[in-house]
């Protein structure tokens, strides 16, 4: 019974892994468009801060979909891997994103605030 759970788990997981890397290849290819888009956009080769920041959001998301790839092929798939360690190190890349494409303008004291807890807490998480 135990070896059949397994198995099905096994499948499972490698769907997964089928599914993100199709997800990860139209992000590639989301990102090269808005690259393309912007750059090409009058002023030609002048990107405005906004576009900036999407640019930068979009590569963030697809390096943390490369992550969220690489963690569960390694740790899934294999055996006796920590799998805290490789959720905490996924969820830091997550937070660093958002801290990157963030408004400081536009967020108030205590959501700052609450964003270094976060920060803190996961990374007191991943040295414990």
């Amino acid at each position: 019974m135990f070896e059949v759970i397994m198995k099905v788990k096994r499948t499972l997981i490698t769907i997964l892994i089928f599914l993100l890397t199709f997800v990860l290849l139209l992000a590639t290819a989301e990102l090269i468009y808005v690259l393309i888009k912007d750059v090409i956009s009058p002023p030609i080769f002048l990107l405005e801060l906004d576009e900036l920041l999407e640019i930068f959001g979009v590569f963030m998301l697809v390096i943390i979909g490369i992550e969220l790839l690489e963690s569960i092929t390694k740790t899934y798939l294999k055996e006796g891997v920590d799998h805290v360690k490789v959720v905490l190190a996924v969820a830091m890349i997550a937070v660093a994103r958002k801290v990157i494409i963030l408004d400081i303008k536009e967020v108030s004291r205590f959501t700052m605030l609450g964003i270094a807890a976060i920060i803190l807490a996961l990374s007191i998480g991943y040295y414990l």
